[in-house]
């Protein structure tokens, strides 16, 4: 798991995992959690005596909610505002290309598969030739191409899940994100 170091105002570096923030305001002073939601982590001091504490719990929160939710998803949800079709993400067309030797039109869609950890890969639908097309068998081709979309968004987040909770064992074992440097 990425981590980074953090010098909070007192000076004390701290070796902190990703999805972890430090807060510290005329207010308050703590470690935020960003996984899942949010949730503060107090130090409980004005001077920053309890930021070692915090973050352990912090951390443990962390290390807890990996373990339970899914990865968060990098993946589009909605179409962008410049998709001016009412095709759903990662699905576009009908392409119409012709064919070489016989000079027919033929129609498909195109498919967007995710892959984690890799470029996504495109797949064609068809749909049929401009003498078989109808919009029975765009309709066909549409939830075929739907099911592909959905059935690669779900392997991509079991991955992602897969990803993230080992990258959470390497943290807990490591222990990671709980060491106290010295003062600068």
């Amino acid at each position: 798991m990425k981590v980074r170091d953090v010098t909070i105002f007192t000076g004390e570096r701290f070796e902190v995992p990703q999805g972890i923030q430090r807060i510290d305001s005329y207010a308050t002073h703590g470690w935020q959690l960003r996984y899942g939601g949010t949730k503060l982590f107090s130090d409980h001091t004005p001077d920053g005596s309890g930021a070692s504490a915090a973050l352990v719990q912090a951390t443990k929160e962390l290390l807890n909610r990996i373990a339970k939710l899914p990865a968060p998803s990098r993946l589009q949800r909605a179409p962008s505002g410049n998709k001016t079709s009412d095709l759903p993400v990662g699905i576009s067309g009908p392409i119409v290309r012709q064919r070489a030797r016989t000079g027919v039109r033929d129609c498909s869609l195109s498919v967007s598969l995710p892959r984690f950890g890799g470029t996504a890969i495109r797949r064609s639908v068809y749909i049929g030739t401009e003498n078989t097309y109808t919009v029975e068998r765009y309709q066909l081709a549409l939830a075929k191409a739907v099911a592909l979309r959905e059935k690669a968004e779900a392997t991509y987040q079991r991955a992602a899940t897969k990803a993230k909770r080992a990258e959470g064992l390497t943290l807990e074992i490591g222990r990671i994100g709980v060491k106290r440097r010295r003062k600068v």
